[in-house]
């Protein structure tokens, strides 16, 4: 078992893929160091709220005594750790689609697992280890978002399925490029998943997220990772649409006029970040000065210049 609790794990950013990986989409997801966390314990007088560890601690030792674990997992220092103050120390914003709890995923696994399980296994095994820990916050989870914070490195999923690490391109103009809008409010994802899945029910629904957004998203995944920043930008701007004709629910209700706004005078584009609903939104830019009047009563972090 490691015994550091110093160690940090980083939050994530998926790019593309939110919601069509589910229908064999690629995915890219990257590692995003603004936020992190970390395992800690509590010093003495410190007041800590360890409930959702206390919760998540009886989840997997649940899970370990039933036998349901394909991993070793010491659950029971988990436990007892937890007892005696361990608590996640973290500047990742809950509910904003940056990884929170896969990041806490990340750190636990980090801590509790063996150095065989650690050492030995390759990403998609990972990921199914992730899915099942992360589960218990999300109801259903992929996995990637723990994956990407343990890896700490891009990671692209191809046809939902295949996986592995990528190099992030490097662009030479810079004067645009891809960053984060902040709703300013939170939001949880197991709702927003079990919509989306009734959704999928209709049969126009899937059609239109099989024939229009899954091959916008790859083109747009094909687009980043080639450099072409042009070619990005116009892809971006068509996902947008459809996303906002598909997936209007998803998209908090306060931000469809700016939404449509951006796609109609060219200066921006955005598109969800995971499951939407709140947290940040993903936008894009030809260049940074066009949104510093458009987008002047927002919080905006770049995230990638190009």
């Amino acid at each position: 078992m490691n015994t550091d609790t110093s160690k940090k794990f980083n939050s994530k950013v998926l790019l593309f893929g939110e919601y069509t990986v589910i229908k064999q989409s690629m995915a890219l997801s990257i590692p995003f160091d603004l936020f992190d966390g970390g395992l800690t314990f509590k010093k003495e007088q410190q007041k800590v709220d360890d409930s959702e560890l206390k919760a998540f601690s009886k989840y997997m030792h649940k899970l370990d005594r039933e036998g349901s674990l394909p991993f070793e997992f010491d659950s029971s220092s988990f436990q007892f750790d937890v007892g005696q103050g361990l608590h996640f120390l973290s500047t990742i914003p809950m509910g904003y689609g940056v990884g929170s709890s896969g990041a806490l995923c990340a750190a636990l696994y980090d801590r509790y697992s063996t150095p065989v399980e650690k050492n030995t296994l390759n990403p998609s095994q990972l990921k199914k280890n992730f899915a099942l820990m992360e589960n218990h916050f999300h109801g259903s989870s992929s996995g990637v978002d723990p994956l990407i914070s343990y890896l700490n490195r891009p990671i692209l999923i191809d046809k939902g399925q295949k996986m592995g690490s990528v190099e992030l391109p490097t662009f030479t103009d810079r004067k645009g490029g891809l960053f984060l809008l902040n709703t300013g409010r939170s939001r949880k994802t197991e709702p927003l998943v079990n919509l989306f899945l009734e959704k999928c029910k209709n049969k126009d629904f899937e059609n239109s997220l099989i024939n229009d957004l899954l091959p916008l998203t790859n083109l747009c995944i094909d687009s980043f990772l080639k450099g072409n920043s042009v070619e990005l930008v116009s892809n971006f701007r068509r996902l947008s649409g459809f996303q906002f004709e598909l997936m209007e629910p998803m998209i908090p209700t306060l931000f469809h006029d700016i939404w449509r706004k951006g796609n109609e005078t060219g200066e921006f584009s955005l598109k969800l970040c995971g499951a939407g609903g709140g947290g940040f939104i993903l936008g894009i830019t030809p260049d940074f000065k066009m949104i510093s009047e458009a987008l002047e009563d927002y919080e905006v972090r770049p995230l990638i210049k190009f």
